[in-house]
């Protein structure tokens, strides 16, 4: 309901959550982490549920950051058990947003099609998969769909990162995301590995590179959106958010430092057109009720990073 706005203008202070929710210009909303056992055409509940409250919320846009089916283990599954679980995401999400008319747009996780050695017919069969389901947008960089990929929505550059591998991006993806650029407009980034750890027990399976936190410095990054870690916090270094996604599917985990496992939810994500954005994490059963910041930790501290909550974060 919100589709063709004029562009968004975005300042220097791009990153602020907002405690109150601006005036409407582009809400997303970002989902990760749906698959359960290995090779499982099975899913929970809270998929559908969640699905089913997304089209009601009738968003511009919703992102996946990884993790659909549930592949990238031996023995190999066979192309059929791949295929049987890619139509049975689509059935429970795919096709029920493409009815509703809303864009979705994926990025590869490591059980979508992983790159390392050994599960290349998975990674052709998410390929095949998603470039039969694209959907129409401003693509600025779209060689290598799906799997890195650029579009604008609204004056805002949205850009996939091909991360199932743990370390640096491969492929030039650095320098790709620095000619994004050129444009001018803010880029929003989405992968499925973080940059930085969040959740206990995953902290080294991180992209961990400092070189491309420098490049969402000089380049207009604002936001870089993650799965693969299981718990929502909405975090802040440096100039740049980044946010983690909690699952929808099994394996809930617990922040660095926390007690408690992170609750199943989605993350809303309002851009308005002062330069600022809100999020929120709906959170399951119905995802009705938002997760409470106060109930986040002030900070997320690893050897790596030390992310700040984002409503901490003065203007």
């Amino acid at each position: 309901m919100f589709r063709n706005r004029p562009k968004t203008l975005w300042g220097a202070l791009a990153v602020i959550l907002l405690l109150c929710k601006p005036s409407l210009a582009l809400d997303v909303i970002v989902i990760s982490d749906l698959n359960g056992s290995y090779g499982s055409t099975q899913y929970s509940q809270r998929v559908g549920a969640a699905v089913s409250r997304i089209i009601e919320l009738d968003p511009d846009l919703v992102i996946s950051t990884g993790d659909m089916v549930a592949g990238q283990r031996k023995p190999l599954l066979s192309e059929n058990e791949v295929l049987a679980m890619w139509r049975s995401f689509h059935s429970q999400v795919s096709d029920p947003l493409q009815k509703a008319g809303i864009p979705f747009v994926v990025t590869p996780g490591n059980h979508d099609a992983s790159a390392y050695g050994g599960f290349e017919r998975e990674r052709e069969i998410f390929a095949r998969e998603w470039r039969a389901r694209k959907p129409q947008l401003n693509y600025l960089d779209d060689a290598d769909y799906p799997f890195f990929y650029a579009f604008e929505l609204d004056g805002i550059v949205f850009a996939s990162l091909d991360a199932t591998t743990l370390g640096p991006l491969s492929g030039g993806q650095n320098q790709r995301v620095a000619d994004l650029s050129d444009a001018g407009n803010p880029i929003v980034t989405f992968s499925h590995l973080p940059l930085w750890p969040f959740a206990q027990q995953r902290e080294k399976e991180i992209i961990g590179d400092p070189l491309l936190e420098r490049v969402y410095q000089a380049n207009g990054v604002v936001l870089h959106l993650s799965g693969h870690h299981h718990a929502y916090f909405p975090g802040w270094k440096n100039g740049v958010a980044y946010i983690s996604q909690a699952c929808l599917g099994g394996g809930s985990r617990k922040l660095i430092g926390e007690q408690n496992r992170s609750e199943h939810s989605v993350t809303q994500l309002t851009f308005a057109a002062d330069a600022t954005f809100s999020v929120q994490a709906l959170k399951a059963p119905d995802f009705r009720l938002s997760v409470e910041n106060e109930t986040l930790p002030r900070q997320i501290r690893s050897p790596k990073a030390i992310l700040q909550r984002l409503d901490l974060i003065s203007p």
